[in-house]
């Protein structure tokens, strides 16, 4: 009910076809409920259907809401009207790294446990950073050409020898498996170590010496993730990652 004690009512035509069922008709009638009204639910059946019922409304697209006998629109435009703020695609975040973090720390104390039956380890917080990489390189290489693309804006030895900037992700995902392993670490710390070092200077000398406001690739070449202190944590969590496990596996 509204704020006079009625029902809220809202008619929805969206597409529900036998092949197709509109993801963005099945939001709105979600928000619709969600916010108390009483749907009319109508389904376009066919593509007919659809494309009749778009001429006599003048509507270039399905699904359509009205609400007190007025067109809405589509789930934007209800969002909208609901006082929904819409996301901007072009607005920078760090959600994507934040939320590697999270599964990847999760992910650690989870393998503490079954390893260990505890979760506060050392290995934990090895795992951790190791998940971190391998996941961060999966997202690279989902689209290798975007990714080079963007980080050759900023890392240096990319910039001085292009296919580095094509190896990095499989360097990462190869140190990162490495070290969840446990095993050739003579050869997964150097190389840690090797692209830690670089991206970390890249990063430092474009944001902080020479004050550029880019996007970071970290988390692939179509990420809004700015360029910054999270993305310098990135690479200094391997170098200090490379080092400690390095001296552990030379007994110092």
């Amino acid at each position: 009910m509204d704020g006079s004690g009625s029902i809220k009512q809202a008619t929805i035509y969206r597409m529900v076809m036998e092949k197709h069922l509109c993801p963005y008709g099945l939001q709105a009638k979600d928000l619709l409920k969600r916010e108390g009204y009483v749907v009319d639910d109508h389904w376009l059946t066919t593509r007919e259907e659809t494309e009749a019922f778009k001429r006599e409304h003048d509507v270039k697209s399905t699904p359509q809401v009205f609400i007190g006998g007025k067109r809405i629109g589509g789930y934007d435009a209800l969002q909208a009207h609901l006082g929904h703020p819409l996301p901007d695609p072009d607005a920078t975040t760090y959600t994507p790294v934040l939320v590697v973090f999270a599964v990847a720390a999760l992910m650690g104390l989870a393998m503490s446990w079954a390893a260990y039956g505890t979760l506060l380890t050392f290995r934990a917080i090895e795992w951790f950073i190791a998940v971190s990489m391998c996941i961060l390189a999966i997202l690279k290489l989902r689209d290798l050409r975007a990714f080079a693309t963007m980080f050759l804006n900023y890392d240096l030895l990319a910039q001085r020898w292009v296919p580095y900037a094509r190896i990095y992700p499989f360097a990462e995902a190869f140190a990162g498996i490495l070290m969840i392993s446990g095993a050739l670490t003579v050869l997964s710390a150097p190389v840690a170590l090797f692209i830690g070092f670089v991206g970390a200077w890249s990063v430092f000398k474009a944001v902080y010496l020479d004050k550029r406001e880019l996007k970071c690739a970290c988390v692939g070449g179509a990420s809004n993730v700015p360029l910054g202190f999270v993305s310098l944590t990135e690479n200094l969590m391997m170098i200090v990652m490379s080092v400690w496990m390095g001296a552990r596996a030379l007994g110092l």
